[in-house]
């Protein structure tokens, strides 16, 4: 099972910094390569750029809860829960995230 994990390829957890606007206001986020990956399949799915989704995520979480502690973990948890759906969607899909760098 560990070697699910441990060959994966480092260029996926190599963090990288994004500087995108959201509400206005330039700023930069960290996040490891492969969750921008993730970010930037849901985005395509729903007609968006990566930028646009990650804008529109920051809203809609701030209308909902009014604060985010930490937005880069809250876009680490939506990536996962985004997976955790699509492999209910379809099980045994198997989740591969291209490499297009």
């Amino acid at each position: 099972m560990c070697e699910l994990y441990v060959k994966a390829d480092p260029i996926l957890y190599e963090s990288r910094s994004r500087s995108l606007r959201i509400c206005g206001v330039v700023t930069t986020l960290r996040l490891e390569n492969q969750f921008w990956d993730i970010l930037s399949e849901i985005a395509q799915a729903d007609g968006m750029t990566t930028n646009q989704l990650v804008a529109k995520l920051y809203e809609e979480v701030m209308d909902y809860r009014g604060e985010v502690v930490n937005f880069a973990s809250f876009l680490r948890v939506s990536c996962t829960r985004y997976l955790s759906r699509r492999s209910d969607q379809a099980p045994g899909l198997r989740v591969v995230t291209r490499n297009t760098r």
